[in-house]
């Protein structure tokens, strides 16, 4: 496929979330941050391998379900764009 790209929305994301996990450990956070990232892997070679996102539906538009985190992606041509990473509790809607 190609590589994957994040996104400055995504990227700050995960500064977050690593900011929040900090606080308790930082160690922990680097961790977490780590295989979340990691997770993300396999999106070079299987694109498609993620869940279309239901507010979404659209084939192009999907997401790796990471612990409790929603990685947000978008296929295109010869890559994988991760849009966002959101808390599942959080109310997401598409804009």
């Amino acid at each position: 496929m190609g590589k994957v790209i994040w996104s400055p929305v995504a990227l700050e994301d995960i500064k977050s979330i690593h900011d929040y996990i900090a606080k308790d450990s930082a160690d922990r956070a680097a961790l977490f941050i780590e295989r979340l990232i990691e997770s993300t892997d396999r999106l070079t070679e299987f694109p498609n391998s993620g869940r279309v996102i239901p507010e979404i539906n659209k084939n192009d538009c999907r997401e790796i379900i990471f612990g409790s985190y929603r990685i947000m992606y978008d296929v295109i041509s010869d890559a994988v764009r991760i849009a966002s990473v959101v808390h599942s509790a959080r109310d997401w809607k598409a804009e």
